[in-house]
Order: structure tokens, then C-alpha cells, then sequence
């Protein structure tokens, strides 16, 4: 750890790049850097992963040598940080003695009242709980957080009842051509199907990511099928492109099936329980 320290003060010394950044400006990069580490465990190559984890630890560093060198905390700060937390936050491993055995939900409820207590003193509102990410994300958790006293839909039918007048709605905005009521409606949309989802305790972030997996590899399997028949994708039809398209349904379903038959810990993964 202390050469990866190290190389990172250098490079704040003598690159170009790595001293003009801020904390700020590098925070997308460690946004990047958290779903490259999800695309590397769903593709089930732990080389990948491995390298993908240190790239989001790299993000980890750089911003705490920058807040170091402000003389505000440094990596070993960081460190200490979370190790007290995970101590403080988990009584029933560290302090075994002052309790009974606690199941899976036990430890979560715990978990929860612990970090409330610790934010006691601090004066918020309830969806200041909900942590900045991905809007999907987002929009899940407030859901599931008003859903805690009761602001929710009394079911399923209710709530995709609800998408079904935002769905009405968008398709007034889009024939009235108003750009900013396409916008405010078609956000309406989202959040609803993402409320339907919650639900039927469907994680929307993990379904939207592996369907953007899924379209990759189907298209990958067109560019692959295109080089084998010695053609230009730019210069492909529609038409012959659908065709590849169903071929690679069935095709990637088929390696699916036999991945999952010998690979179940990445089958439990790609199909998590609801």
C-alpha cells in the first residue's frame, strides 16, 4: 500500500494532468470506475476485476492525497474512518458477549438504528437519508423510504395504474412538440415503471444494467458475424441486421445456459433471487 501512496505523490509532484485535477473534477471518473468494477464481476473474469478494483482504489487515493496535501486528512485517516465504523456499526461481532445470536434481518435492523443514533443530533429530513448515485438509484430508495410510513400504493395494480395515466400524460406532452413538458412527463414515466419495479421487488439499476449488458452482447455477436461474412456493418440493412440480431438471442441463450450449468456462483449473480 505504501508504494501505491507513493507513486500517487509523485505523480501529484510531476504530471501535468494528475496536478491540475480537484477533488471535484475526478469525481466522475470514480463514478466511472464503480460501474467498470460491476461490468468486470458480471463478465466473471476475475483478472478483470482485479484490475478494474484497483483502478477504483486509485480514486481512492488520488482524492486523499489531494485533502492531504489541504492538511485536511490523508489515506490513513480514511482508513481508520471506516475500520471504526465497521467496529461500531457491527456490536454483535465485536462485542459478541452483550448479544444473543441475531439472524440476517436481526443485524440489518441493528445496523440501522446504530447509524440513526449516530445521526441523532443532526437535523433532516427523512429523504436526506438517501444517498447521491445513479437517478435510478435514486428514485428507488426514496420510494422505498416514504414507503416506510406509509406513502405508497397499496399494490402492484396501483402503482402500475399510475404509470399507465404518466404514460397518457407523456403522449399528450409529445404531441403537443412542448420540449419542456416532454422532459417533466417523460421523468414521470421513470419514476413510476421504477416505483412498479419496487413493487415487484425488482432492483431497477440491477434489471437496466443487465439489459444494457444483454444489447452489447447481442450486438457484439452482429459485429462478430459481420467480420465472418466479410461485410461492413455501416453497409448492412436493417433487415439483415434483425436477422443476426434473432440469431444472437438464441445463440447467447444457449452459452447462458451452459455457463449457469458449470458457473453457478455467476449464474446466482446474472439471476439474483427477488
Amino acid at each position: 500500500m505504501e508504494k501505491l501512496l507513493s507513486i500517487m505523490q509523485t505523480l501529484r509532484e510531476k504530471c501535468p494532468w494528475d496536478q491540475a485535477q480537484t477533488p471535484m473534477s475526478l469525481t466522475r471518473y470514480a463514478i466511472e470506475e464503480a460501474y467498470e468494477v460491476e461490468d468486470a464481476v458480471r463478465s466473471g473474469d476475475a483478472q478483470h476485476v482485479k484490475e478494474e478494483l484497483g483502478d477504483l482504489l486509485l480514486q481512492v487515493v488520488f482524492q486523499a492525497q489531494m485533502y492531504s496535501e489541504q492538511d485536511a486528512f490523508d489515506f490513513n485517516d480514511v482508513v481508520e474512518s471506516i475500520s471504526e465504523k465497521l467496529i461500531r456499526r457491527h456490536p454483535h461481532v465485536f462485542q459478541s458477549e452483550k448479544f444473543d445470536q441475531l439472524n440476517e434481518t436481526d443485524v440489518a435492523e441493528l445496523w440501522e438504528k446504530i447509524k440513526a443514533d449516530e445521526k441523532k443530533d443532526q437535523p433532516q429530513s427523512r429523504l436526506d437519508e438517501v444517498k447521491h448515485g445513479p437517478a435510478v438509484t435514486q428514485a428507488e430508495q426514496i420510494q422505498k423510504n416514504v414507503a416506510k410510513i406509509g406513502f405508497d400504493f397499496e399494490s402492484v395494480d396501483d402503482a402500475y395504474q399510475k404509470l399507465e395515466e404518466e404514460l397518457s400524460e407523456f403522449r399528450e406532452a409529445v404531441l403537443n412538440n412542448n420540449s419542456d413538458e416532454i422532459q417533466d412527463e417523460f421523468g414521470d414515466c421513470l419514476f413510476s415503471l421504477i416505483n412498479v419495479g419496487r413493487k415487484l421487488n425488482v432492483s431497477s439499476e440491477m434489471a437496466l444494467l443487465s439489459t444494457i449488458h444483454k444489447f452489447k452482447s447481442r450486438f457484439g455477436y452482429i459485429e462478430d458475424q459481420a467480420i465472418l461474412q466479410n461485410k461492413n456493418l455501416e453497409q448492412m440493412s436493417l433487415e439483415e441486421m434483425d436477422q443476426l440480431w434473432d440469431q444472437a438471442k438464441l445463440y447467447l441463450k444457449q452459452q447462458a445456459e451452459l455457463k449457469n450449468k458449470h458457473n453457478p456462483l455467476q449464474a446466482s449473480y446474472e439471476n439474483p433471487p427477488t
